[in-house]
């Protein structure tokens, strides 16, 4: 990723509120929503995470491993904390093709509403993009998810009808 220049600008492009931020871990990508800024003009993003390894089970943050929990947490963070030390960019383009976003302080309201929500959690139907997909377009959709795991879906007798109440 290092040589694609989206990579070595993105610190030249401020996200918007709204904005899908999609962040590149080792072997998956992280998504979350950028909301604007906090105290001290700080970034903040809304993300749906596992638990920490402090509360019991690794973070999706931190490891793949982590994708057999059950629940997670909606959280409001800071986007450094967010992204860590890992390459991100702004990808709206990605679904705003095919999609409407809804009105930018519709799609704050609602995600502000699910932070501290505990809502299921599952790689397949219900992980970190097709929640803030939903927030965003009013659909949950994962091509992350449809494109490596669909395959193997029905074998596992996984649900892909995203569940997101908050």
């Amino acid at each position: 990723h290092q040589s694609n220049p989206c990579f070595l600008l993105q610190s030249l492009f401020k996200p918007e509120p709204g904005d899908l931020i999609q962040v590149y871990r080792p072997f998956y990508q992280h998504w979350a929503l950028y909301l604007g800024e906090m105290d001290m003009f700080l970034p903040a993003c809304i993300i749906f995470s596992l638990p920490s390894p402090d509360e019991g089970t690794p973070s999706i943050s931190g490891s793949i491993t982590s994708v057999s929990a059950k629940r997670g947490k909606v959280k409001k963070e800071l986007l450094t904390k967010v992204v860590k030390q890992d390459k991100w960019r702004v990808n709206n383009k990605k679904y705003d093709r095919s999609r409407n976003p809804r009105p930018v302080k519709e799609i704050i309201q609602r995600a502000e509403e699910c932070i501290g929500e505990e809502v299921e959690y599952d790689v397949l139907g219900n992980n970190c993009e097709h929640f803030v997909t939903e927030l965003r377009y009013g659909d949950a959709v994962s091509k992350q998810s449809s494109s490596w795991l669909l395959p193997v879906s029905p074998a596992l007798g996984h649900s892909l009808q995203p569940a997101w109440y908050c």
